[in-house]
């Protein structure tokens, strides 16, 4: 854009804020916008500021080279939405970037009319998948039954292996399958309602197949728990040495 088409412009900025155009403010214009043509997106970009109220209800807007800049390139990409290129069999580097950014710039500029919609996927499914889809008992193009049967169909086909691969069993935890078991806290390591590192026993001996122990038998793993943590308190206190006296008087 040349100092005269700048002032063109400028003079098209006057009919919407009535700014009073100059030489001066021409050639810096021009200066700004030297490699934006004075065309009818130019135009279109002056108008479209001034479209937009200004966020200040009290404020006028004032148009400046960088809003023109902007609003013009958006109004260009706006047509190459669903652009795609047109390639030529066999075409070489150098055909392919002739031929690409003369699309582009006659789509950009509104010489060409815009695609108008988007390019819709082509082609059924690959030979590999319906033979796929066909071992498996299934047909291309066949109803799919009911949501719920199929979700059933694909708990039952479908185990996580490990303790994690069943429900716990342990009232207090019954972490679903997939999820970790929680603890009900106790230690600083291991809040409540966290996330324990290890799977409860109870789980892990049933995804193991193990049977579930007896009432007799979880009662007396639990005595000697106890029993454990008793004598580790007992040696812990042995250990403490017992209060020194002293005498304040013979110390004085």
């Amino acid at each position: 854009m040349n100092p005269r088409e700048a002032a063109e412009l400028l003079g098209h900025c006057a009919a919407f804020d009535n700014r009073k155009p100059s030489q001066g403010a021409a050639i810096a214009w021009a200066a700004a916008l030297h490699d934006v043509p004075l065309d009818d997106d130019a135009k279109a970009a002056v108008a479209s500021y001034y479209t937009t109220p200004p966020k200040d209800p009290d404020g006028k807007l004032w148009i400046l080279p960088h809003h023109v800049r902007t609003l013009r390139s958006k109004i260009r990409s706006a047509r190459l939405e669903n652009f795609q290129y047109e390639p030529l069999p066999d075409e070489s580097p150098a055909e392919f970037l002739a031929r690409y950014k003369g699309q582009v710039q006659a789509i950009a500029s509104g010489r060409v009319a815009a695609p108008s919609g988007r390019l819709a996927i082509e082609g059924g499914p690959s030979r590999q998948f319906t033979a796929e889809l066909e071992a498996r008992g299934w047909n291309v193009g066949q109803d799919v039954p009911d949501e719920n049967t199929v979700e059933a169909e694909l708990v039952d086909a479908v185990h996580r292996s490990g303790p994690l691969g069943i429900e716990c069993p342990v009232q207090a935890c019954r972490a679903a399958i997939g999820r970790p078991c929680k603890g009900p806290g106790g230690s600083d390591k291991q809040p409540m309602g966290k996330p324990r590192l290890n799977p409860h026993r109870a789980r892990v001996r049933a995804a193991s197949g193990e049977a579930e122990l007896a009432a007799e038998e979880r009662l007396a793993q639990e005595q000697a728990i106890k029993a454990r943590s008793a004598a580790h308190l007992a040696r812990e206190a042995d250990d403490i040495p017992d209060a020194l006296i002293v005498d304040e008087e013979a110390a004085s």
